[in-house]
């Protein structure tokens, strides 16, 4: 786990997939950092130690019987998700943001039958709110969503919030074991250390969403 979780961090740097600066998150919040993991499948090589380290993740924690299709989440999760449903041989299934206003004007794409059990697969989690969604659009078309897998967690209350609901979060690492090891390394400054610790702190103290 440790040697994935610095595995990781070097991936983030090495894709300049964490930066620095005043960021507007989907939340609406405001963030002094960003990370940007829609970049992964342009480098191909990082892409497939993620997609390794997802597997890991579903393989060691959740286990291939507990769940029979995959659902990716619009728009970062999709690559993810489709990658590991090829790679673990399970169907893909995938949640719109909006239902379709023609057609069968539904919000999941892709076979689900009643009592099929999904998991939920996103890059990251803030708030929790887009896989609550998701999870919400699944259930309401005979699916049972009891577990959700990212690589990283924000610890913005998301986790919570999912729990909340019944879902268990999987995740690889939090932002603040990757601001220590990236600090450890020298890799962010004191002052980019901080402000990381400081959102995390902010955000403690708000109740997750009901």
């Amino acid at each position: 786990m440790s040697r994935e979780k610095d595995e990781l961090c070097q991936l983030l740097i090495r894709t300049d997939a964490l930066k620095f600066g005043n960021f507007i998150l989907t939340s609406g919040k405001l963030s002094p950092y960003y990370i940007d993991l829609r970049i992964f499948p342009s480098f191909p090589e990082a892409f497939s130690r993620v997609i390794a380290m997802y597997l890991a993740i579903i393989k060691r924690e959740i286990g291939l019987d507990r769940f029979q299709r995959v659902a990716g989440i619009p728009v970062a999760g999709l690559p993810f998700a489709s990658t590991v449903a090829y790679e673990l041989r399970k169907p893909l299934i995938y949640v719109r943001k909006e239902a379709k206003l023609h057609g069968r004007e539904r919000r999941v794409e892709g076979v689900l039958n009643p009592g099929d059990h999904v998991l939920l697969v996103d890059d990251l989690i803030t708030t929790g709110t887009s896989l609550v969604q998701a999870a919400d659009a699944v259930t309401s078309e005979g699916g049972v969503v009891q577990d959700a897998v990212v690589l990283i967690d924000r610890m913005e209350n998301g986790k919570g919030t999912l729990s909340k609901r019944g879902i268990k979060l999987h995740y690889l690492t939090d932002i603040q074991d990757i601001a220590k090891t990236l600090h450890r390394l020298q890799i962010i400054d004191s002052n980019q250390y901080k402000a990381i610790l400081k959102q995390v702190s902010e955000a403690a103290s708000v109740e997750p969403t009901a």
